[in-house]
């Protein structure tokens, strides 16, 4: 089931990625969070169903996340954006697709709609955290954060059981990145999931991102007592019946 593959993007980067090949038909692309691989239940989850339904499927690694070529701490959000461009017209090239976005994965989701808004039929939010860098992180950080940040280059924050090398230039090209004051002219189906008991990411993100979508078939589903990464069994099942209504409406 977890047939990974490699896309060369230049001499130095790699991405690997799960790609269900289809010449003419719609494609899900799945987008993952940050710091995260493609190895989850998710992107499984959503390739089993491209599977039974006869879809293409891709799900990406960005740099210096999972197995893919580079190093995080040299990553940011332009460079994230501009490698799942090119996977997209790789890989997918000019077949309409849904978009499905984890946590930054959003973000990253929303940036393609510059480049793909014709072949954009739909897009899923999962725990959306577009310009988290900012509204979540530096905000929040405390000044003693801040200063290492900005002299030292990069700080290790503690997350929960996790740990994350925070760059300054991370931070810095996150500010260039706005995307939740900007608007989208659309008539695509749009729908946000969210936990309720999201620990990381508050559920008004996903609010704000429906805000962004202009003449768009919108739906906001708060999931009770759900968390940020919506990876159980009956979390899928909702974004799953979700993928279903969006194919079922003929877009």
């Amino acid at each position: 089931m977890k047939k990974f593959k490699y896309l060369k993007i230049s001499k130095t980067k790699k991405l690997r990625y799960i790609g269900n090949y289809y010449k003419k038909k719609l494609y899900i692309i799945f987008l993952p969070g940050f710091m995260s691989d493609i190895e989850g239940k998710k992107p499984q989850a959503f390739k089993k169903y491209a599977i039974k339904n006869k879809l293409g499927f891709l799900a990406i690694e960005y740099s210096g996340h999972g197995k893919s070529s580079g190093k995080f701490t040299e990553g940011n959000i332009s460079k994230w954006t501009n490698e799942v461009k090119i996977s997209i017209r790789r890989i997918v090239k000019k077949n309409y697709f849904i978009l499905i976005g984890s946590s930054m994965g959003s973000w990253i989701a929303l940036n393609q709609f510059k480049y793909f808004k014709k072949q954009t039929k739909g897009f899923i939010g999962i725990g959306s955290a577009p310009e988290f860098l900012t509204r979540l992180m530096w905000k929040k950080f405390t000044k003693k954060i801040k200063k290492e940040i900005m002299q030292k280059g990069m700080c290790i924050i503690k997350h929960g059981q996790y740990e994350y090398p925070i760059t300054h230039q991370l931070i810095k090209d996150g500010r260039k990145n706005k995307v939740l004051s900007k608007k989208i002219k659309s008539s695509i189906y749009v729908t946000m999931i969210h936990g309720e008991k999201d620990k990381s990411v508050p559920t008004s993100f996903s609010r704000k991102v429906l805000k962004t979508f202009v003449g768009a078939k919108k739906k906001l589903i708060i999931i009770k007592k759900g968390d940020h990464s919506l990876s159980k069994k009956k979390n899928l099942k909702i974004i799953i019946k979700e993928l279903d209504s969006f194919r079922n409406s003929g877009f």
